[in-house]
């Protein structure tokens, strides 16, 4: 099991500083967010030569670039909308190859007002399909988040399973089926066959919504999740996605910290 962490955590920083940071505080990689106007220029717009140079840098730095992180969604009710998220998956998807990410962080997307829930499994599906030729041929895995309306791991399930691509699989994030009112091994029951890339993060329950917290304070049981996984034998990496919380220089270290504590006691038995 590795750890990476997802840019949100430190927005501000180019590509260089990046790479710098994730080995000061023992990160085996990152995971660059595209399409959110960060610092790093890991975007469609790079030039090849950019691009080439992204992923020797991470090479030089024995940083692995664990996933590509994009805002892709597939339950758009509007033809021309969805079919311009097509062209820019398939670009995107192109980018992971360039840049030697494995994985590209997609989602299924809100189901719209009008559209059932088997009518967005079967859309959901049917745009995975059509785009897994090309991730196969990059040698990149779609990898479909547990988040929005597919937070119920078992939903996001008849989706993979529907289309049976091994180029389309699953991002674990351990929270959101959580929020769903799944326990950590109702969910893992569901998409633990598909996961390939797992994000992490806590947060406390509140009226208003999740609180994000350090890990081990909140309601996400990380220990059950690094057990689960551990047993499993997963190889990939476990992500920290942070979205507007703490300064990177406070959260990054505190939690891989935490994180790799629990490896060893899970491991401890």
């Amino acid at each position: 099991m590795k750890f990476s962490f997802m840019t949100f955590s430190c927005p501000e920083l180019a590509w260089d500083d990046v790479l710098a940071v994730a080995r000061r505080f023992g990160y085996d990689g990152v995971e660059p967010r595209a399409q959110a106007n960060h610092a790093h220029g890991v975007e469609t717009t790079a030039s090849a030569d950019e691009r080439a140079l992204i992923r020797r840098k991470a090479d030089h730095a024995g940083i692995d670039i664990s996933c590509l992180a994009t805002s892709c969604r597939y339950t758009l009710a509007d033809p021309a909308e969805l079919a311009q998220m097509m062209d820019d998956s398939r670009a995107l998807i192109a980018l992971a190859r360039d840049i030697g990410a494995p994985c590209l962080r997609v989602f299924g997307g809100g189901i719209p007002e009008g559209m059932s829930r088997d009518d967005a499994v079967a859309q959901v599906a049917d745009c995975l399909a059509a785009l897994a030729p090309a991730a196969q041929a990059a040698d990149v895995v779609l990898c479909v988040e547990t988040h929005d309306s597919w937070c119920d791991a078992r939903e996001l399930a008849r989706v993979i399973s529907r289309v049976g691509h091994p180029h389309v699989q699953v991002n674990w994030d351990i929270m959101h089926p959580v929020r769903a009112g799944m326990s950590m091994d109702e969910a893992y029951e569901a998409i633990g066959a598909f996961a390939r890339h797992c994000h992490f993060h806590d947060g406390r329950q509140l009226d208003k919504g999740l609180e994000l917290c350090p890990v081990g304070e909140g309601v996400v049981d990380h220990r059950r999740a690094v057990e689960i996984l551990t047993r499993a034998g997963f190889e990939g990496h476990m992500s920290g996605e942070w979205i507007n919380w703490e300064p990177w220089e406070t959260h990054l270290p505190r939690e891989i910290a935490a994180m790799r504590a629990l490896v060893a006691e899970v491991a401890e038995g």
